[in-house]
């Protein structure tokens, strides 16, 4: 559960519930990240968490969202490559940019300052390239989400202490909407979910498509 409500303007709903899974998938997350679990685990899914080794090189001049939706794809082969035949693996990877930069996570306290004012009293595009693949290598859905996510102006002051609270650490972006960051952000357009980490109903949505 959550423990601070979603901000206004979400239109993606609340996540499905275990009851209106027709169909029983037991997928494959390439992703060791807590908050995708976590927010699988609360819509109902069952899964298994298999990480992947990929690096996360971005090509030049790649635009934000095709290096999300790149490295989404990449995970999930990566992962159902190493799987048993048949198996259903869902790789994401999510992306903060600002003006066309990439904000990943910040690499120590004056590159997490360094974000947040940049993020200050703007709005930025949270991206989550996600893509389903049926091992060994068949791309069965590959999209990406893009949620707008607006910063109210930030004191110096707030911008330390949230720092000292440890959360932007391993974060892209350096903030958590889910956290402490909750505070800051008045406004977002679009999946609530997809900011946290992975767009819960597209998810759904994907997952949905698959035949027997």
């Amino acid at each position: 559960m959550y423990h601070n409500p979603p901000p206004s303007q979400t239109t993606c709903g609340p996540p499905p519930t275990a009851l209106i899974i027709v169909r029983v998938i037991r997928l494959i997350l390439a992703s060791n990240s807590p908050r995708r679990r976590e927010l699988l685990q609360n819509a109902g899914f069952q899964f298994d968490v298999r990480p992947s080794g990929i690096e996360e090189n971005r090509i030049p001049g790649e635009p934000p969202e095709d290096f999300a939706r790149r490295l989404a794809r990449d995970k999930a082969l990566d992962v159902a490559r190493q799987s048993g035949t048949g198996s259903f693996v869902l790789g994401a990877d999510t992306v903060v940019a600002i003006n066309g930069e990439i904000l990943e996570k910040p690499v120590d306290a004056a590159d997490a300052a360094r974000m947040l004012r940049t993020l200050s009293g703007r709005t930025h595009r949270v991206m989550t390239g996600v893509c389903l693949v049926r091992a060994p290598e068949t791309v069965l859905a590959w999209t990406h989400e893009t949620t707008l996510v607006t910063f109210r102006n930030l004191t110096t002051e707030e911008i330390d202490g949230y720092i000292e609270s440890g959360e932007p650490f391993d974060k892209a972006g350096g903030y958590a909407i889910q956290g402490l960051a909750s505070r800051f952000i008045p406004r977002i357009e679009g999946c609530y979910f997809n900011v946290v980490g992975l767009p819960i109903p597209r998810v759904y949505e994907m997952v949905k498509l698959i035949k027997d």
